[in-house]
């Protein structure tokens, strides 16, 4: 049976299209339309009582958050490559994972939001100071591991890795420089330029442009 993925191309499910290319894992993606509420139709909120996306159905398995999903489909399918075959191995994507949720993404995603769906006038300065005054120690957390290692959890691409790089393209998409951190920044690139994340990528790129012209027609039509 070919597993379902609930959720457009400019959502968190890019982070689970991008752990299925990896894997070459056929997979069907079902696009919800946010703006339409799409995601809030009953049929939809039967699968996922949240409305959020993205969702995951693999026969009887149905599952929610993205990062969670990945650690799922690592461990389905990536014995031994994207899931490590140690106990050890496995409790750090374990651990890295939980981390880019609960400590990363809190203070980059945030950040996004005021520089790609704000004008410049109407951004919280602020704001932006104080997410990246949060930012600075949680990249030299990460400078610090990849100084012991090429990749978070040894020398080898894992789940761990494709998790947290999944969050810190907040980043990339909100003009934040992370040169100081050269580890993290050889790191960074290696693991976003992966090919099977660059095809997803690509195929967001035209998806994303579309999106953002919507918004603005939408804020402009509710204003």
């Amino acid at each position: 049976m070919t597993i379902k993925i609930y959720g457009s191309l400019v959502s968190r499910a890019t982070r689970n299209l991008w752990m299925l290319e990896e894997l070459g894992v056929d997979y069907e993606r079902i696009d919800l339309d946010w703006i339409k509420q799409e995601n809030r139709s009953p049929d939809y909120l039967k699968i996922n009582p949240a409305g959020q996306v993205p969702t995951l159905i693999d026969g009887d398995v149905t599952l929610s958050e993205s990062l969670g999903i990945n650690l799922y489909l690592a461990q389905k399918f990536g014995g031994g490559v994207l899931w490590p075959d140690d106990d050890a191995g496995q409790a750090r994507c374990i651990q890295w994972s939980v981390w880019a949720a609960g400590e990363l993404e809190p203070a980059v995603y945030p950040r996004v939001y005021e520089f790609v769906f704000k004008k410049a006038k109407d951004r919280d300065d602020a704001l932006i100071v104080k997410l990246a005054e949060r930012t600075l120690p949680l990249l030299d957390l990460m400078e610090g591991a990849l100084s012991a290692s090429a990749y978070l959890v040894g020398d080898a691409f894992s789940v761990a890795d494709l998790n947290v790089a999944g969050v810190m393209e907040y980043l990339d998409r909100s003009d934040f420089d992370i040169a100081q951190w050269p580890k993290t920044v050889a790191w960074y690139e290696t693991t976003y330029g992966r090919a099977a994340n660059q095809k997803v990528q690509g195929e967001r790129a035209p998806v994303a442009e579309a999106m953002l012209k919507r918004i603005v027609e939408h804020s402009r039509s509710e204003g």
